[in-house]
């Protein structure tokens, strides 16, 4: 049975290749279900921000746009990077869209989910729902859209020190 974030691979944004998560052995890790057209849209430059200021240690961010709330990430690749990079300046990893609720979503969302049930049960309600995952791959935290990165940011320099000290 999969047990750890590595054992996971998700499509790049254009779908034109399969990435595998073991990429990212030995970081931190804050996994986000994101849309373009949300009200927590803007979350991205906090979420960019955290990014530029861990990634050198070990941190980063893997947005994974989703479409199955309200219908705010109706685009295909090139409007989502548009929006992300253009408006936001992503420079962090972006994978295909997908679904992270239901038969359909991604297996890691569905392990995810299993792992660190939100306080309503293991279901996603909203875009940008957020994963913290420490560096031997295994789900730290989770945390409601409407927590915003920078409140974030502590539990993220605290799996840096924690990895750097054991």
């Amino acid at each position: 049975m999969t047990t750890r974030l590595t054992d996971f691979a998700a499509r790049s944004l254009r779908g034109d290749r399969e990435i595998p998560l073991s990429d990212y052995t030995g970081r931190v890790v804050l996994v986000v279900n994101t849309a373009s057209e949300c009200g927590f849209t803007p979350q991205f430059a906090g979420l960019e921000a955290l990014y530029e200021r861990h990634g050198d240690q070990g941190f980063v961010v893997l947005g994974f746009p989703c479409n199955q709330f309200g219908g705010q990430e109706p685009g295909g690749a090139d409007q989502i990077e548009a929006s992300c990079q253009l408006r936001y300046g992503v420079s962090f990893p972006m994978f295909e869209k997908i679904e992270v609720n239901g038969p359909n979503a991604h297996p890691m969302f569905k392990w995810l989910t299993r792992s660190l049930p939100g306080l309503f049960g293991p279901r996603i309600r909203w875009n940008f729902t957020k994963f913290l995952i420490d560096r031997s791959g295994e789900p730290l935290r989770r945390f409601a859209p409407i927590t915003k990165p920078e409140r974030i940011e502590r539990f993220v320099v605290r799996a840096l020190g924690q990895a750097n000290a054991g």
